[in-house]
Order: structure tokens, then C-alpha cells, then sequence
């Protein structure tokens, strides 16, 4: 295992993120440090980057280097975007932080830096065709792809901290301030000719602080139950009153806002004003959160350098392996309760009826059945439950996060707490708590079926004959505590499926 230190240096904030590197191809952060540094404030006056915003940088970078020895970091890669990129002083300032903090600026060109974030978005998300909007302090990138191929970018040479700037004057209410940088927008969009030949049917993906503090606040005003960024889904419809209620506020009263950084209060404004400007260009009546970026497009480059070529094949597979191997649950289990609760949900489609998507719910469900022992082994599912829910999951939506947290829940024993669950009724249904149950069942069955871990139920074969459901076991040895085991799950099974179960 290597451990590295990726420094991301914005025009608005330095980032550090500490990162576990294993020898498989998979990576863990498992550090994070982030300071509001305003290096590109100021630079439109002479394209100069301030002494009073180097030296609060290097401050930072300082702090950057003592945290990365101190976890034992063998290797940092450090790169910078916009402001540095753009500043007439870029080389006295490298050399300034070269010998203040020890650590290398590697300044990112406009591509590398669309690239990166690309790369960060197509390997953490399983949207066939999209157009990314990444807003940072200096810049505003637009990534074009579909297929999983890249086709087109553009980097626009201002963000939320330069539009702020540009757009500030005593003579303007806050809302007038917005709807000025809403038509400046709107004009450079349509000096780009590419965005004309984008595809109707594209998915709108946001990725910056700005969409993560946006997030924040929407959690805020609807009182939703997760904190994962990434895939929230926000409508148009939710999106327009958090804007029009922001424009108009000074910065006093944007501060008192729940869920919005007060370092990130005064310059917010503009990138919604960007937003609302894509929106209504592209017609767009929801968008997508990613809260994976350039950082991950590093990561992902650094862990596993073949998607340099191309992105992971399978998110989801990629992403689930990575949490198996970091609970160091038992593989061979994991991929033959995978197995099983496959042949089960294919075989028993006749009763249940479900669409190929919730066997990417049982799948999830099946891979993190066990994680929880990590916590401790008597209910563990419950601990289960929650490592699924509050783990890092990609290729996944809100819902299928939760219906799978609830499903692996039930692999012991059904055991759904219906508190919990009634936190969730906005992103689940009534329905959906039979799914979960036929779902859990399921998993159980598969579970008790690898019991000893051995392996020796190779495959199942269900007939379903009048009140009955026959599963006939291909077996390699002693299957007598598998199929003791499974018929535990007898009355539970006749609950969900209305059939009595035997196993042959």
C-alpha cells in the first residue's frame, strides 16, 4: 500500500486529500483538509496574483505539508487550475512555495484540467450520456460526453469568485447583480458552436463546491435524510426557489443561511446565476450532483492508470469491490452469496415480477451483507445497514442505496426498523418496503446457503408446483447445515411469496 497527498490549488480554495493506494488497483481517502485561500481574487485589475493571497496560500500549503508527514505521506502530487494558469507572476510563485513549503505546482493546462474532471465523473457515475458544468473560482468548465467518450470541453476564463468581482457594484441590488451575470452567461454559451450539436437527451452533472454547498442547503429546506452528494438528484422545481430566495439577500443575511459555508457566502450567487443560465439554455428540468471531480480524476488515474485509455467497465462492480476489499470481508463468500442471490431472483421472477434493476439492489445488498462484522459480529446486519448507507458508492442512485441498506438488513433475520425507514419515505414508497422484504428473503436464503463458507451448494434450481417452492441444490460435500440453515427463513419466505418452501 502507498499513501499520497493530492493538493488541488483553486481560485477559491486549496484542497488536500490523503489517499490509500492498494496494490489491487483500488484507492481509500482517508484524510481531507480545505482552506478558503481567494488566490484569484483581484487578478482581473492586472492579471496579478495578490501578495496578501500568496501568502495566505502558502500558510496553507504549510499546514498541507505537516499533515501530510505526520500520516506518513511518501509522495505528493500538487496541481493548480485557473488563477495560477492566468497569473503573470505564475513562476515567482512556484518558486515561492518550492522553497517555503517543499512541495512541486504541477499548473494543469485547460484540457488536462477538463480531462481530469471527465475522468473523475465517468468512473463514479453510470450516466450513458452527459454534459458536465463544473464551476470553480476562476474558471467555468463544460465537458460534453456520451458513450463514455469525451467529445468536447470548453473552459471559460471566469468562475464564482472573478464574476462576483466583475459584476460588484454599489449602484446594483444583489438581484440585479445575478440577473447581469445570468445574460453575460448566457451570451459566452452562445459563442460556443459545439453546444448547439448537443444531443436533447443529455443528463445535466454538476461538480464543484458550489454544487456541494447547493446540496447542503437543499438538504436544509427539505429535510432530506442523506448526506451523500453524489447522485442527488435536484429538480429544477427545487432548485428555482433557493435561488430567487438567495439573489436578493445581502451578505449579512446569506451568512445566517443553513448549510451555506460563510466563506463561500458572497460569491454562491454568482455560480447560481451560471446555473440558472445553463439551465434555461439547455431547457433542463433537473441536473445531478457528482461529488467526484478533478481530485478523483487524479486518484483514479493514480490507482488504477489504464483509465487513463478508458474508464472502469462496471462502476458499481468497481466501487463495491473497493468496500469489500477495505472490510477485508471473506471474497470467495461475498462472490457466491452473489451468485446465489442471483439464481434466486432469476428463478423466482415468475412470483415477484421485478425489473432487472432491482438486481442491481440485491447485488449491492449481497456484496455488503457482512461488512458490518467490521463493527461487530451479533446484528450485524444492523451495522451492515448503516456502513451501506453512509459508504462511498458509486453507479448507484439515493434510492437503490437505501432499498439495498434495508435489504442486507434482512439477511439474518427480518429485521427492518420502521423508524428508520419512515426517515426515507420521500426517496422510498409503501411499495417498496414488499420489494425490500422479497429482496431480503432472498439474500438470507443465499446467505445460509454459503453457511459454512465452503462453497458446496454450486447452484439452485427452483420449481414452483401449486403452494410450493422446490429448490433443487447442486451439492459438492456435506450441505446439511446450508439447507438447515436456508429452511430458517421458511416462514418469512411464505410471508413475502405466498408459498411454502422446501430444499432439496
Amino acid at each position: 500500500m502507498e499513501k499520497i497527498g493530492i493538493i488541488d490549488l483553486g481560485s477559491n480554495s486549496a484542497r488536500l486529500v490523503i489517499v490509500n493506494l492498494f496494490a489491487d488497483g483500488y484507492f481509500m481517502v482517508v484524510d481531507e483538509l480545505k482552506e478558503s485561500v481567494r488566490l484569484g481574487q483581484d487578478m482581473e485589475r492586472d492579471g496579478f496574483l495578490k501578495p496578501a493571497r500568496v501568502a495566505e496560500t502558502i500558510k496553507t500549503l504549510k499546514m498541507f505539508r505537516k499533515l501530510c508527514d505526520a500520516s506518513g505521506v511518501t509522495r505528493i502530487i500538487a496541481v493548480a487550475t485557473e488563477a495560477v494558469r492566468r497569473a503573470k507572476n505564475q513562476r515567482s510563485f512556484m518558486d515561492e512555495i518550492q522553497a517555503n513549503c517543499g512541495i512541486k505546482i504541477r499548473v494543469l493546462s485547460a484540457e488536462e484540467e477538463a480531462v481530469l474532471v471527465y475522468r473523475g465523473v465517468i468512473n463514479t457515475m453510470d450516466v450513458p450520456k452527459g454534459i458536465v458544468l463544473e464551476i470553480g473560482g476562476g474558471s467555468t468548465k463544460i465537458v460534453y460526453y456520451n458513450r463514455r467518450n469525451m467529445l468536447n470541453y470548453v473552459t471559460l476564463p471566469f468562475g464564482a469568485v472573478t464574476l462576483t468581482g466583475l459584476f460588484a457594484s454599489d449602484g446594483l441590488k444583489p438581484e440585479e447583480q445575478a440577473a447581469k451575470i445570468e445574460e453575460f452567461f448566457t451570451q459566452q454559451l452562445k459563442q460556443v458552436e459545439w453546444l448547439q450539436e448537443v444531443d436533447p437527451e443529455v443528463q445535466m452533472i454538476g461538480v464543484g463546491g458550489s454544487f456541494r454547498n447547493l446540496f447542503k442547503i437543499s438538504k436544509m429546506v427539505h429535510k432530506y435524510p442523506m448526506d451523500t452528494v453524489h447522485n442527488y438528484k435536484m429538480p429544477v422545481e427545487d432548485f428555482t426557489p433557493i435561488y430567487d430566495m438567495i439573489k436578493v439577500l445581502d451578505l449579512d443575511k446569506k451568512k445566517k443561511i443553513k448549510g451555506l459555508s460563510a466563506a463561500r457566502a458572497d460569491i454562491l450567487p454568482a455560480a447560481l446565476a451560471v446555473i440558472n443560465s445553463f439551465i434555461k439554455y439547455f431547457n433542463f428540468d433537473s441536473f445531478t450532483f457528482s461529488g467526484a471531480g478533478l481530485r478523483e480524476g487524479i486518484m483514479f488515474n493514480q490507482a488504477l492508470p489504464l483509465t487513463v485509455e478508458k474508464p472502469v467497465a462496471d462502476v458499481l462492480n468497481y466501487s463495491l469491490s473497493t468496500l469489500v476489499k477495505y472490510y477485508d470481508c471473506d471474497e470467495k463468500h461475498i462472490e457466491h452469496v452473489v451468485s446465489l442471490s442471483i439464481q434466486l431472483f432469476k428463478q423466482l421472477r415468475v412470483l415477484h415480477k421485478f425489473p432487472r434493476q432491482y438486481l442491481r439492489v440485491l447485488k449491492v445488498a449481497a456484496m455488503m451483507h457482512d461488512c458490518g462484522m467490521r463493527i461487530k459480529y451479533y446484528n450485524h446486519q444492523r451495522h451492515s445497514w448503516y456502513m451501506i448507507m453512509n459508504s462511498t458508492l458509486y453507479g448507484v442512485t439515493h434510492r437503490e442505496i437505501v432499498l439495498a441498506a434495508f435489504t442486507a438488513c434482512c439477511h439474518k433475520k427480518e429485521d427492518i426498523n420502521m423508524y428508520e425507514w419512515a426517515r426515507y419515505r420521500d426517496i422510498v414508497s409503501e411499495e417498496d418496503l414488499e420489494i425490500v422484504k422479497k429482496l431480503g428473503v432472498m439474500l438470507r436464503i443465499a446467505e445460509s446457503l454459503d453457511r459454512s463458507h465452503s462453497g458446496s451448494i454450486k447452484s439452485i434450481n427452483c420449481d414452483i408446483l401449486g403452494d410450493s417452492v422446490i429448490m433443487k441444490t447442486e451439492i459438492d460435500g456435506d450441505a446439511s447445515l446450508e439447507i438447515r440453515d436456508a429452511m430458517t427463513a421458511s416462514t418469512e419466505f411464505r410471508k413475502s411469496f405466498h408459498k411454502n418452501l422446501e430444499i432439496l
